[in-house]
């Protein structure tokens, strides 16, 4: 298995190739031995959470900002050769939480990128930050839309698909409201990136039934998560994050080095 990591906020991004042969990347990152490579279950990604708000003092805004530019250099590194104006042209869809506000923010750096983002938001928050995010893509022609797209569109307009819809404190199942949407990424022939968790997985678990989706790329934040385990074949890449080596060596973590001033590495990890 081989995976990719991002750094403020490492992240495990996964690849498969025609569904079956799954990529990873994490960004930034700083341990050395991959062999122990450690998987966060939903309680550890809480507490984790937590402890970088509580006692390193990051706030929400900070490391949001952090794992939505690491998504979006993570994706450009995989994505950003294109050999049509078609393939640069991303659908971005975002839940009501933070990983959603992971999607907006990616949504907005990766059309500093060149990409053709439009982002999918149905449910929407008052909550200040959620509402300037919003403003910030509209603000940069990104249009957001309460529309749910249909698949066939998706496949005709698109040549990605972000899925930043649930996060790590999901619990199945999906709710009515966002079935849709699942269908539509479930049925889409454009390759798929997660960002965390694919969507309507348990975070522990993994996917809950034959027909749950199945992303392309899954690019973990913090650090892989357990699901991350039932993507075979995968490889492996990490972006930036700003993890305290306090905090790695407190969780046992072992998280790759950085290559120069890189926001990803690429590694290779033990099923």
């Amino acid at each position: 298995i081989f995976q990719i990591f991002l750094r403020n906020i490492v992240a495990t991004k996964t690849f498969l190739k025609h569904r079956s042969n799954t990529r990873t990347i994490l960004v930034r990152a700083v341990a050395t031995n991959t062999r122990k490579m450690k998987y966060l279950n939903q309680q550890e990604a809480i507490n984790v959470d937590e402890e970088l708000f509580n006692e390193y003092k990051f706030s929400v805004d900070q490391l949001m900002e952090l794992a939505g530019l690491s998504c979006a250099h993570a994706i450009n590194d995989c994505y950003g050769s294109p050999q049509s104006t078609t393939k640069r042209k991303v659908l971005v869809c975002c839940g009501p939480g933070n990983n959603g506000g992971d999607g907006l923010v990616a949504a907005r750096h990766l059309k500093l990128m060149n990409f053709d983002a439009y982002v999918y938001y149905p449910k929407r928050t008052e909550k200040d930050l959620f509402v300037n995010l919003q403003h910030q893509c509209e603000q940069m022609g990104i249009t957001v839309s309460k529309d749910c797209p249909a698949a066939e569109w998706v496949d005709q307009e698109f040549g990605l698909v972000v899925d930043a819809l649930f996060g790590f404190s999901f619990k199945p199942p999906v709710r009515e409201s966002f079935a849709p949407i699942m269908e539509v990424l479930k049925q889409t022939k454009v390759p798929i990136v997660s960002v965390d968790i694919p969507s309507g997985w348990h975070v522990e678990e993994g996917p809950q039934d034959e027909c749950n989706l199945r992303p392309d790329c899954l690019i973990s934040l913090t650090a892989p998560k357990l699901c991350a385990k039932k993507l075979t074949n995968a490889n492996t890449t990490s972006g930036d994050a700003s993890f305290r080596p306090k905090l790695q060596e407190k969780y046992a973590m072992e998280l790759p080095p950085y290559e120069g001033n890189n926001l990803f590495v690429k590694l290779r990890l033990n099923s």
